[in-house]
């Protein structure tokens, strides 16, 4: 007896396939509450939320694993690589927003996509909320590092990771 698990969705000439795990109720769920397609949302909005998302979480492997790591200055280093690649990655937003975006594919798991980032003021507008949001995550964990009470983690980790 054999168990089709991966079925086509709708036109099978698409090749949108609907597995166990895209197909799923919760991954509909998980994927429609992301910023990137959460209804009500303007791009510069979606941009923050996604750029303070990478911001915050980028600096912690600069701080702790980068070429500073043993010294008194990992964390100044860390802020300050987590804003070179924020930035960088705000340069190649905007290079993609400048050739045009364009419609955004429906796939089974986001089947109303939104279309305020299909247009280059859209895009123009995620790249700046990007900026701004990622810069904002990465002094956030900056600050939050440098926290007395949280401190003694911080030296946790750096050992852990410098052994």
């Amino acid at each position: 007896m054999s168990i089709d698990v991966v079925q086509h969705g709708g036109d099978p000439q698409v090749g949108n396939l609907c597995t166990p795990v895209n197909g799923s109720p919760f991954t509909k769920a998980f994927i429609n509450a992301l910023p990137a397609y959460r209804k009500g949302l303007s791009p510069s909005r979606r941009g923050l939320e996604v750029g303070m998302a990478h911001g915050y979480l980028l600096y912690g492997p600069f701080a702790l694993l980068g070429p500073l790591r043993g010294t008194d200055f990992a964390p100044t280093a860390g802020l300050l690589a987590t804003i070179g690649l924020i930035a960088i990655l705000t340069i190649a937003l905007s290079l993609y927003g400048a050739t045009g975006a364009s419609k955004p594919t429906e796939t089974l798991t986001t089947p109303e996509v939104p279309m305020d980032l299909a247009t280059k003021e859209g895009w123009s507008e995620f790249a700046s909320g990007f900026l701004l949001g990622g810069c904002g995550g990465a002094f956030f964990a900056f600050f939050l590092c440098q926290t007395p009470h949280l401190k003694p983690l911080v030296d946790i980790a750096r050992g852990i990771w410098s052994s």
